[in-house]
């Protein structure tokens, strides 16, 4: 179990002007200013749980991570993992969590992955027959062959990751990291590696957080996310309440018979307020209303207009979270 109450990672750093003359007074006579990476941040995620983490870059999503892996030493608040406070980095504790991070390397870069986990193997003091039989169920969750006995330079990058992966679920930990696991991957690795997280989280029921700028990644994995902007908390629950949130709008593709009526077009709007009506040529429209008019919304398009095809559309998932980062990461 994770837990953590007003969580805060203040940094200090000095002002840099731009151009030449703003770098030689830098030298000559720094300003001093005060960074905040988290603002008062509090949570807790139950054993089994997969919960993702969103934001643009620099909102605090890594750091997070670091200070829950005990990485990075917070500058106030009070955190709990699996019962321990994570910067200490007492043995017991390390042995029941794992991170990775999509862009960092845990497996040496001129050894092969078999000879990586045999060192793993010591370093965490997993009996053997626990280690054959983790690492046999790993490599054909994966569908990992004999690239375990490449050196881990000669493999591709999706390759690289399920070795990753392997490596650190190998000792069975209790809680684990991910940090942009699937960054850079082609379609059909990161499609392999998220069926695999699905699957295990299912079975062995870790605590899982997740970080990632691939929308599918959350949609397909988590059923609760936290919404992260300038280090503060904007939202923290079920995924489908946020998106209910942040688009709360349907559309509904209209294609008619014939030339539409003004009257025939007031008559709807009487019917749906605050509904708005765009005609795209003569013979097609779009319908947009709120979520809860949606049903009536079709109902009466079928009624009061020359209707002959129609489709109800929502906003992709991940067009909405990314929409809601490119302008800004607010949750009103």
């Amino acid at each position: 179990m994770i837990e953590f109450s007003e969580l805060t990672k203040e940094f200090t750093t000095f002002r840099r002007d731009p151009g030449f003359m703003g770098t030689l007074r830098s030298i000559v006579r720094r300003e001093w200013i005060a960074k905040h990476a988290l603002r008062d941040v509090s949570a807790r995620i139950e054993p089994g749980e997969l919960v993702g983490v969103l934001g643009a870059n620099g909102a605090g999503k890594t750091t997070l991570v670091k200070i829950l892996s005990g990485i990075v030493h917070p500058s106030g608040g009070k955190v709990r993992v699996l019962g321990h406070e994570p910067w200490k980095r007492e043995r017991d504790f390390r042995r029941r969590i794992s991170l990775v991070m999509g862009q960092k390397a845990q497996l040496w870069w001129d050894l092969t992955p078999a000879d990586g986990f045999e060192l793993l193997r010591e370093i965490y003091s997993v009996p053997r027959e626990r280690f054959r039989r983790n690492l046999d169920e790993l490599r054909g969750r994966l569908g990992v062959g004999d690239q375990i006995h490449t050196p881990v330079r000669r493999l591709s990058l999706g390759e690289r990751m399920k070795m990753e992966l392997m490596a650190a679920l190998l000792h069975d930990p209790e809680v684990v990291y991910l940090d942009e696991p699937t960054i850079g991957l082609d379609f059909n690795a990161q499609t392999a590696i998220r069926e695999f997280l699905d699957g295990w989280r299912r079975e062995r029921k870790p605590v899982i957080l997740l970080t990632s700028h691939y929308m599918k990644d959350i949609e397909t994995l988590c059923r609760r996310i936290i919404l992260i902007h300038e280090g503060r908390f904007v939202y923290d629950g079920p995924l489908a309440a946020a998106v209910d949130k942040l688009a709360p709008r349907r559309t509904l593709q209209l294609e008619f018979e014939r030339t539409l009526t003004e009257g025939e077009r007031a008559s709807v709007l009487d019917r749906l307020p605050g509904a708005e009506f765009n005609l795209d040529d003569t013979l097609r429209a779009t319908l947009q209303v709120s979520r809860d008019q949606a049903r009536e919304a079709a109902r009466t398009a079928l009624e009061r207009l020359p209707v002959r095809d129609f489709t109800l559309e929502e906003e992709d998932i991940g067009d909405t979270l990314g929409r809601w980062m490119k302008e800004g990461g607010r949750f009103a």
